[in-house]
């Protein structure tokens, strides 16, 4: 789910074992071997690698993902109990380094007297990915050069924003000092039994892909597909002549 990152459930094994990855990261960020990151970014993270971190890090991921599977069930749902088709927007760079699609979902509404679409700005018709972030289920994860337009990133960041102050989701369940995803996965990579050079640990964990000369910027359509709110239209499985209609 593109533009997002909800905790992990299994990366760096199991609680026990990621926990002392983390142990291991935090004993190496306070007796200098990360002494190249910014002070502040080491204080930081030190403050949230408490002794049940990965405990509450992992619940968190648990949570997130039956949420995220109660609301497909539930969204998903027509009146007369059949299942909508799920709306895939594929947007930005569509596969990443990793072989992953990167889209927004929502539900697919057939668009007739049965399933009418809702009004544009009817909550029902918001992507699962923005519902995941607005109930504090998953952190805001914009990478270049999958960013939505300014409508819908303006959107994002006021729902990011309220969950936050209101202490949703995986931050009421987990408190104010859970690792999120990236900030997981990092610490998880510096914590290795093998220590090579600490640069090269640190340009590991937090790699910055540059992006390819040949990832060509989105042109109107690819922009009207990337939208927050899929407009009625044929299932991204039909011919590419009939899915023109994104915006």
């Amino acid at each position: 789910m593109v533009s997002i990152d909800t905790p992990e459930t299994h990366y760096g094994g199991s609680p026990a074992m990621a926990q002392a990855l983390l142990d291991r990261t935090r004993a190496r960020l306070l007796g200098g071997t990360y002494d190249v990151l910014p002070a502040g970014l080491r204080e930081y993270l030190v403050a949230r690698i408490t002794s049940d971190a990965a405990q509450r890090h992992q619940a968190a991921g648990e949570a997130a993902a039956a949420t995220h599977t109660s609301m497909m069930n539930s969204r998903l749902a027509r009146p007369d109990g059949s299942q909508r088709n799920m709306a895939v927007i594929a947007t930005g760079e569509l596969v990443e380094a990793k072989g992953r699609l990167l889209a927004y979902t929502a539900p697919w509404f057939a668009g007739n007297a049965a399933d009418p679409l809702p009004p544009r700005d009817n909550p029902r018709r918001r992507t699962f990915n923005l519902d995941m972030v607005a109930q504090g289920w998953a952190a805001l994860f914009l990478i270049y050069p999958s960013i939505p337009p300014a409508w819908d990133l303006n959107l994002l960041l006021a729902e990011v924003d309220t969950a936050w102050r209101e202490q949703r989701g995986a931050w009421a369940r987990a408190g104010a000092d859970l690792l999120l995803g990236y900030e997981y996965r990092a610490l998880i990579k510096l914590g290795a039994r093998n220590l090579g050079r600490p640069d090269d640990m640190i340009a590991d964990a937090f790699q910055r892909v540059r992006p390819s000369r040949h990832v060509r910027s989105p042109g109107r359509r690819e922009r009207d597909c990337a939208r927050m709110r899929p407009a009625r239209g044929r299932p991204a499985t039909a011919p590419r002549r009939k899915a023109r209609r994104c915006g």
